[in-house]
């Protein structure tokens, strides 16, 4: 439940918009707010590409807020130092796509970085809470999201873009406080940064070619030279798709990479037959395609086999442990989807023990250590 007592001062929306057009300007603007924390927020653009197209960088510090268009922000050496110094805090809400953007966009990997929604999240505030929603609740402002998916690259951008960029960035720092107080009442102040570091890792490491075939779930069953050559043609994928900049359906959709790896095909004819492969994907990729399972099923080794669903049997277990840590979870006003994500408890389920892992480590384990003894006992039963 979001507590809303709690007072927190909000810096008001400034008269005017501060652009910066400078990379020494903007060194100079983050130097003089050294040893404050920085929030951050970034617009781009994402409809045909494999790639996010940076479009707008907001920051704000010490009550003062900037607009950067990403070549000054690129060219800023103070920027990117910031970015990477972990001891730094960088405020954010919902991360993901931003750590997308500036391990592409940048080639660095941010540190220091406090996701406010995961934080706001084991504070009290639900689960997965949108920003707007949040603000209004807290602070009793209502966003105008009108023009959320508008154009971020053109420019110039339109007064309702610049104050909806800079309420994207204003808030942060008054949610920070708001956030941290929640976290020391339940004495999970260090809570907060640990997940948001476990988050950004395990986001970077999606980003390897050679292990993204195991997100394909529907290839569970394969074993041998199938699960071999779907690992095969999905860092193909992977790798094509980052050369043309073109989104992964557009190269070749997750069904039909499993169908590919399914069937084996050893022939145009045969590779013609396969469900949802386009005839200009066959005449354009066929050979490869056709190279690369040939490949698999000449060599040998078994790549790591892609989690499977959960049996019937295994569903009851699952169903047990949940409840348990369901009463753990809402003992601390915490989500469970925070407290025990989903595919992170059925691995446990899997494995068949909690005793090792994510549930023993950090801030997790002084709520499930009390249960664990009972969570094995019906793991092991």
């Amino acid at each position: 439940m979001v507590d809303s007592r709690r007072v927190v001062d909000v810096p008001p929306r400034p008269a005017t918009v501060a652009w910066i057009h400078d990379p020494a300007e903007l060194d100079q603007w983050l130097a003089d707010g050294a040893g404050e924390p920085l929030a951050l927020d970034t617009e781009f653009e994402r409809v045909s590409t494999f790639y996010p197209i940076p479009g707008l960088v907001q920051l704000g510090r010490g009550g003062r807020f900037c607009l950067v268009d990403p070549q000054v922000a690129e060219a800023s050496a103070g920027f990117r130092q910031v970015l990477t110094d972990p001891q730094v805090p960088k405020l954010l809400y919902a991360m993901s796509e931003d750590l997308e953007l500036f391990r592409h966009w940048l080639q660095l990997n941010p540190a220091g970085l406090l996701d406010l929604q995961i934080g706001a999240g084991l504070a009290g505030a639900g689960f997965s809470v949108g920003y707007a929603r949040l603000v209004e609740t807290l602070f009793g402002e209502a966003l105008d999201k009108s023009v959320t998916r508008s154009d971020w690259i053109a420019r110039p951008l339109s007064p309702a873009q610049e104050r909806y960029a800079i309420d994207d960035v204003r808030f942060l720092v008054a949610l920070h406080t708001w956030v941290v107080q929640g976290l020391e009442q339940k004495e999970l102040v260090g809570a907060m940064a640990e997940e948001s570091t476990r988050f950004a890792e395990e986001l970077g490491q999606q980003d390897d070619p050679d292990n993204h075939y195991l997100k394909l779930r529907g290839g569970w069953m394969l074993r041998g030279a199938g699960l071999r050559a779907l690992q095969a043609l999905t860092r193909w994928r992977e790798l094509e798709c980052r050369k043309q900049d073109r989104p992964r359906s557009r190269i070749l959709p997750d069904p039909v990479l499993i169908a590919l790896a399914e069937a084996m095909p050893s022939s145009g004819q045969a590779l013609s037959r396969i469900e949802g492969l386009p005839p200009v994907v066959v005449r354009k990729y066929g050979d490869r395609l056709l190279q690369l399972i040939a490949e698999a099923a000449a060599s040998s080794g078994e790549p790591a086999p892609i989690t499977p669903p959960l049996t019937r049997e295994e569903q009851g277990t699952y169903k047990k442990v949940k409840r348990i840590l369901v009463k753990m979870a809402e003992a601390r006003d915490i989500p469970i989807e925070i407290l025990a994500p989903r595919r992170r408890l059925e691995a446990v389920v899997h494995d068949g023990t909690i005793r090792t892992g994510l549930f023993i480590e950090g801030w997790r384990a002084g709520i499930v250590g009390p249960v664990v003894d009972e969570i094995e006992e019906i793991l092991q039963s």
